[in-house]
């Protein structure tokens, strides 16, 4: 496989992480090696007990662990996800805004796919209770879905371009992609990028649990609800979670001599244009969102070792994208794993975590396992790599995210190709 090492790349060097397996990308990803679930039946004190039998729930924060305390009135769990995973890749990537790289020089895309659903119900409720005078005038900057790309600009001083992108489970991915491309046209020369969801309410759960959406009778053996490709799949695990990457053009990073986790080489993004909730049957989106990512990196199917799957655990989905991948790479297809076998499915914030997990899975030489893959599903005969992570050198790694409006979004990443590796 050969890649373009100009120094217009762009290459990931910073990875933050805020999901059910705990803090940290690296911590995360050694969890999913280990086979560890964060999955999990909700405690009787969490606003879910009753709603839903499992969940995947991250740790608790507080806002004054990330932003001052005249910033931290009514900020949402999603917001407060993102600030932390932003804090942990942007030291992670040993970067300075205004240091190592002109601000104006910087953007932030951090995406969610409903932003503050739970401080909206929360204010809802008091206004009901209590009159017209109980909403607070915080409910706007606490809740709103760009607010989390807002406050990692306010708090790094970061002046270039700033947005976000709502496309349900797809907005992480998405995020990503817009990383890729603001690089790749000399735009930015540093760009923090990512997704953030905190769904667990009641009233995002229910609606997810009427629309048969998710996982249910698991609530003896929590950590067994999720079960991509699995025959016994019966829906999703509600989770919530941040991903954040630092994406820099590669000549930047080797300026400063910052190592690579690995290159953004391609994307693909396309519309089923079918329904609002379901896939193609035949994954035809999926398969040209992959194909579309191949293009853009300028490789060939056989390239690429290991795709994370979108993989939810869902009748339809994973059999779409089982088609899909048959489709691209036929019977060779390469080695695939469902991460959100252990974290959950996080919404918004999924396509940046696993994305992040895939650039570990390139720097490591280790793919992790599907969770619960006991029975493979006829209908969903892949290269699987189950139970134990599979020590596999790859030079290229595909990331799917599928999300509700028929968004589909592939991320093609590689070995990277700045001076220092990690």
């Amino acid at each position: 496989m050969t890649h373009s090492t100009a120094g217009s790349g762009a290459v990931v060097t910073g990875l933050g992480a805020f999901t059910p397996l705990g803090r940290g990308a690296a911590a995360n990803f050694d969890a999913l090696c280990h086979g560890k679930s964060g999955l999990r039946r909700p405690p009787e004190d969490h606003l879910l007990a009753g709603s839903v039998d499992v969940a995947g729930i991250a740790p608790a924060i507080e806002a004054r662990e990330v932003l001052p305390p005249s910033e931290g009135r009514l900020v949402d769990r999603y917001a407060l996800m993102a600030l932390a995973a932003a804090d942990d890749a942007l030291a992670d990537a040993g970067l300075v805004v205004g240091r190592d790289v002109d601000p104006h020089r910087v953007a932030v895309i951090v995406s969610s796919g409903a932003g503050g659903l739970s401080t909206y119900e929360a204010q809802a409720q008091a206004r009901a209770e209590r009159g017209p005078t109980a909403v607070s005038p915080y409910l706007l900057p606490g809740m709103l879905p760009n607010m989390a790309a807002a406050r990692i600009a306010i708090k790094y001083g970061i002046r270039g371009w700033s947005s976000a992108i709502a496309t349900a489970c797809a907005a992480g991915a998405h995020a990503v992609v817009e990383a890729a491309r603001l690089i790749r046209y000399g735009e930015a020369d540093v760009v923090v990028c990512g997704g953030a969801e905190a769904p667990l309410n009641p009233t995002s759960a229910l609606a997810f649990a009427h629309a048969r959406a998710l996982a249910h009778g698991w609530g003896e053996d929590p950590e067994a609800a999720s079960r991509p490709f699995d025959r016994r799949r019966n829906g999703f695990v509600l989770a919530e979670g941040s991903g954040v990457l630092v994406v820099e053009r590669v000549d930047h990073a080797d300026a400063r001599g910052a190592a690579g986790y690995a290159d953004l080489l391609g994307w693909g993004a396309t519309t089923d244009a079918h329904r609002p909730t379901a896939p193609r049957p035949d994954g035809d989106g999926a398969a040209h969102a992959m194909r579309g990512a191949l293009a853009t990196a300028g490789l060939a199917p056989e390239d690429v070792g290991y795709i994370n799957a979108h993989g939810t655990a869902t009748k339809l989905g994973d059999v779409a994208e089982t088609k899909a991948v048959r489709a691209v790479f036929g019977e060779n297809a390469p080695a695939i794993s469902s991460t959100k076998s252990m974290t959950g499915h996080l919404l918004g914030g999924s396509g940046a975590v696993e994305a992040a997990f895939s650039a570990l899975a390139i720097s490591r030489g280790v793919l992790p396992p599907t969770h619960n893959l006991d029975e493979v599903d006829p209908n969903c005969d892949l290269d699987h790599v189950r139970g134990e992570a599979r020590q596999q050198r790859v030079e290229a790694a595909i990331s799917n995210s599928f999300a509700f409006g028929g968004h589909n979004v592939s991320l093609l990443l590689g070995t990277a190709s700045s001076r220092k590796k990690r």
